[in-house]
């Protein structure tokens, strides 16, 4: 397929993102909202993608929203600016409930907007050269799409000073924080995203998917309700054929099938 402004690729069941306006440092407009969810819902419906790294091109990771698309919607209407709004925030909650493991590869500044992609997606490598920042009270705003991602991630004591103060923090005050799970220097970027790749495809991908759906729904509900809905889940994996290969494999000592699979691919 061919896009305006992103990349993507699949290859060895590895899908890969690349925010592609490097002249504007991978800022996004209404354009890159449509064809990210367009491309993100592709990888939901393919079986033979496992996991997908996104990233950005050139020195930025993401600037938040295009300063052109923020000129053209100054003047949008109410109505005009909830459905932008709304198309926004379904992208984020696409990436963030998708089946599939994402890994944010963060090569540099991740703005506004930009940190919010880092938040939904579930791990994050940050370059020791990337600077963050949720930046929108300085413009009178408030990072309102991306805030159910950061606090989740975050904590709501981290989340009120970055929020409050709109101040630029390094890629360590990121790992400190939890926006982003580890820091690498810049030229290790590539080879630790690698490794962290390979580890995410020796896992069941159906286990994987169930894991995030644990992840998204447990918090939401009860304990009481948990105990029922948890012990369905284990009961329903353990007959699963996904999970009689693995423990099979296990008690065979050998490797599962979906490795031999990854390896042949």
């Amino acid at each position: 397929m061919g896009f305006e402004t992103i990349i993507f690729t699949v290859e060895n069941k590895i899908a890969k993102i690349t925010l592609n306006r490097p002249e504007v440092h991978n800022a996004f407009n209404n354009i890159m909202v449509s064809e990210l969810t367009e491309v993100f819902k592709e990888i939901g419906a393919r079986d033979d993608i496992r996991v997908v790294v996104l990233t950005g091109e050139g020195k930025s990771f993401c600037a938040g929203a295009d300063l052109n698309w923020m000129r053209k919607i100054k003047d949008f209407s109410y109505e005009e600016n909830l459905q932008e709004s709304l198309e926004l925030a379904e992208l984020f909650y696409l990436i963030y409930s998708l089946s599939k493991p994402t890994v944010a590869r963060v090569n540099g500044a991740a703005i506004g907007g930009g940190a919010g992609l880092v938040a939904v997606c579930d791990i994050a490598v940050a370059s020791d050269r990337a600077k963050f920042s949720l930046s929108e009270v300085k413009l009178g705003l408030v990072p309102a799409c991306i805030s159910p991602y950061l606090i989740r991630r975050c904590g709501e004591r981290n989340c009120r000073e970055l929020f409050l103060t709109g101040e630029r923090f390094s890629a360590e005050k990121a790992l400190q924080v939890g926006l982003v799970n580890r820091v690498v220097p810049h030229e290790e970027l590539d080879d630790a995203v690698d490794k962290l790749v390979k580890q995410l495809l020796t896992s069941g991908p159906h286990a994987v998917a169930c894991a995030k759906d644990l992840l998204r729904i447990v918090p939401q509900i009860g304990l009481d309700a948990a105990k029922k809905y948890t012990a369905e889940v284990i009961a329903t994996l353990r007959i699963s054929d996904e999970g009689q290969e693995g423990m099979s494999a296990f008690l065979e000592k050998r490797k599962p099938k979906w490795h031999e699979e990854n390896s042949n691919s």
